[in-house]
């Protein structure tokens, strides 16, 4: 749709409440050489994890599949004591990774009986710059799903993965350099034609740039869903060096130094606190993108990928002081991030609607 007034709308922060969660079933085998056998585990124990706080929906491709599925999920959600429904769509997908290539919801900011309540922001996808091809039913998602869910679809034309974006729900987002403006997305926009984009289709004012970078075995050129969370207005969790004299800690230092100099769009300054990452983690003799900041936020609790390392537990302290009223829950990543992603990045949210202004 090409009518719809985007100011009237508002991209509410992920700690909001839920109407579910969607995932994608993995299915490419490529995406966890030598390992594919443990995934499916490892994923149910995950959405049945989120099913302890709210509804989650998978796409499957296909009845057969869905069958396969089926037991996994139920068998999971027997172990964790889960009570939310998990619904298995038909929407077939090449990769795992829902955030990147799933709907953004924009909530309407009014109850204005003239305009939806809920629209989908349908952005280009093409897997990371050309990466790993196919891509084409990954980028038909959107569509399908605000089809499913009966909401219009609105197309900026630009390239964005969810990742590569976050936001505090009051018109505020981070985002790095080192991504949105990679050559490989959006070639004809320059840094100021993408915050224009970003301001319009997100309906936000104030649009913080971190240079990126800074997590070895990354292969999304830097998205800030690695490197650093709005955890409320103005607080912000930014990934730190395990070790002060880490090969990567110069480039995280700069994204929390640029943090540390930011004000939201009320003009508050942003608070960072440091997220030690954990020491380096391998497979198969390559480093993967190991980042406590690649949490996910549920109605009333908040997912941590943990990777068997000390600094597991500094991670669940800091998120626990940083959103006080949730339960904090960790679950072992280590298998799931050697796909170069872990569990924000598997999930894209999706807002109950609630008018609340601006």
């Amino acid at each position: 749709m090409t009518d719809i007034d985007l100011t009237e709308y508002r991209w509410p922060a992920e700690w909001e409440t839920h109407k579910s969660t969607w995932v994608s079933w993995p299915v490419n085998k490529a995406t966890w050489p030598g390992i594919f056998a443990r995934i499916p585990a490892a994923f149910a124990e995950f959405v049945a994890t989120i099913a302890r706080f709210e509804r989650v929906n998978i796409l499957v491709g296909g009845v057969d599949v869905a069958r396969e599925v089926q037991p996994l999920i139920d068998a999971a959600c027997d172990r964790t004591a889960a009570t939310f429904e998990v619904c298995m769509v038909d929407i077939q997908t090449d990769d795992a990774w829902c955030r990147d290539y799933g709907p953004i919801f924009l909530n309407a900011a009014s109850a204005a009986a003239e305009i939806p309540s809920q629209i989908a922001i349908d952005w280009g996808y093409n897997a990371w710059g050309g990466k790993y091809p196919p891509w084409d039913r990954d980028a038909a998602v959107t569509e399908q799903i605000a089809r499913h869910q009966s909401v219009p679809r609105v197309q900026p034309g630009a390239i964005l993965e969810g990742g590569a974006v976050d936001g505090n729900g009051r018109g505020t987002v981070i985002t790095t350099e080192s991504s949105l403006l990679n050559a490989g997305r959006n070639p004809r926009h320059d840094r100021s034609a993408m915050e224009a984009v970003v301001r319009k289709f997100f309906g936000v004012d104030t649009v913080v740039w971190l240079p990126g970078g800074g997590i070895p075995g990354d292969d999304t050129d830097g998205h800030v869903d690695q490197l650093a969370r709005f955890t409320d207005e103005q607080t912000v969790v930014v990934a730190a060096a395990c070790e002060p004299d880490a090969a990567e800690a110069v480039d995280l230092r700069a994204n929390y130094s640029e943090v540390a100099e930011a004000r939201n769009n009320r003009g508050v300054g942003l608070r960072p606190v440091e997220l030690r990452m954990p020491s380096p983690k391998f497979q198969q003799g390559r480093r993967v993108p190991a980042s406590y900041c690649n949490f996910y936020i549920v109605n009333d609790g908040v997912i941590v990928p943990l990777f068997n390392d000390s600094a597991d537990d500094e991670a669940l302290q800091v998120l626990q002081s940083a959103f006080p009223g949730r339960l904090i829950v960790g679950i072992d990543a280590t298998d799931l991030v050697w796909g170069l992603g872990a569990f924000h990045c598997m999930t894209q949210q999706q807002p109950t609607v609630k008018y609340d202004g601006r």
